[in-house]
């Protein structure tokens, strides 16, 4: 539906975007994630209409959206502040584009009356947006993006603005909205925790390019650059070099048993990364696996975390056992894992 080839923007010396291409399906959740500064504002601002590329092209449908002015494109921007007009009632505010493009009185009733039902307002229509809570403007604002019915919602870091259960309960909200109404959300997140929730595909940016495009669970379980096993929730991570077809070469550790995802050339740098939650923890007379010893053990309802201090890594080792840990800090202990829980990939990416 969305096709972006080559997009690349400068402003001054700073590059925001750099040959970023892209495609996103007909009623896709896709998430935009990265760090701050990354350029994914940059890039849902260039599909709005908002700002112009210093090269590349981008189509809707097969339709160059480029010429196109940011009023005339059947697209909806959703600010992270959500811009709603504080001294008009909520039913007056998501009917104010409608109004804008004068269509019939009680065909704007009737499409605010639906889309208020639809996102569990209709009890509140007359309220002013200083009468709502952070939830509740939030839908405001949604609602008003989808009653002109576009192709496509743009969305800007939606949920920043909550607290954290209202969040939680947001992110499903969202999902089941886009369902219901089949319109193609692409949203602009930091959150990792909040595009792996919500999107069917994450574009994960850095530095002002895509590192890699994939669904949460391949993104997560097979990182395919440094930058993203880094990035894209907690890792363990290990450099050294290839070692053959199941094993990266750590001058501190030896052998290490991983899968590698691409061929790499003999004695390549090469990066290992285990998930905590596929790191075992046994005694220090147990076979295999690095020595250490526990720094912490953090319960956080039904997981705990352990850091272990391995001598000549960097960082503590993150360990992520569920329940309860009976291990005590100071205990001396051995990590270990499966060569196929854990990623090996080059470290030059």
């Amino acid at each position: 539906m969305l096709q972006i080839d080559g997009i690349s923007r400068k402003f001054g010396d700073v590059t925001a975007l750099d040959d970023v291409s892209l495609e996103i399906g007909q009623g896709e959740f896709f998430a935009l994630l990265g760090p701050s500064g990354c350029g994914k504002t940059t890039l849902l601002r260039i599909i709005a209409g908002f700002e112009r590329p210093d090269a590349g092209q981008l189509w809707l449908d097969g339709a160059d959206l480029l010429p196109i002015p940011p009023n005339m494109r059947p697209i909806s921007l959703m600010f992270q502040s959500y811009a709603l007009f504080p001294h008009m009632s909520v039913a007056k505010n998501v009917a104010y584009g409608l109004e804008r493009e004068r269509l019939p009185k009680q065909e704007i009733r009737q499409r605010v009356g639906e889309v208020l039902e639809t996102v569990g307002l209709s009890a509140h229509a007359s309220r002013r947006p200083a009468q709502l809570s952070g939830g509740q403007r939030q839908r405001v604002a949604l609602a008003r993006s989808i009653v002109k019915r576009p192709r496509l919602l743009l969305l800007d870091e939606p949920l920043s603005a909550l607290d954290k259960k209202v969040r939680a309960e947001m992110q499903l909200e969202l999902k089941r909205l886009q369902n219901d109404v089949g319109i193609t959300f692409v949203v602009v997140t930091h959150d990792q925790e909040e595009a792996m929730s919500l999107a069917d595909r994450i574009a994960v940016f850095d530095n002002g390019a895509v590192r890699q495009v994939d669904e949460p669970v391949a993104l997560y379980e097979r990182p395919r650059t440094p930058f993203v096993a880094d990035f894209v929730g907690a890792n363990n991570l290990f450099h050294g070099t290839a070692d053959g077809p199941d094993a990266l070469k750590s001058a501190d550790f030896g052998s290490l048993p991983g899968t590698p995802l691409t061929a790499l050339g003999a004695e390549a740098k090469a990066l290992l990364a285990v998930r905590p939650e596929k790191v075992e923890l046994v005694d220090d007379d147990a076979a295999g696996g690095v020595k250490g010893s526990v720094l912490d053990v953090s319960f956080y309802g039904g997981v705990s975390h352990i850091s272990v201090d391995v001598p000549g890594h960097v960082k503590p080792v993150l360990v992520a056992v569920q329940g309860a840990s009976a291990v005590q800090p100071g205990a001396k202990v051995r990590v270990r894992w499966e060569a196929k829980d854990a990623v090996i990939m080059a470290a030059d990416q």
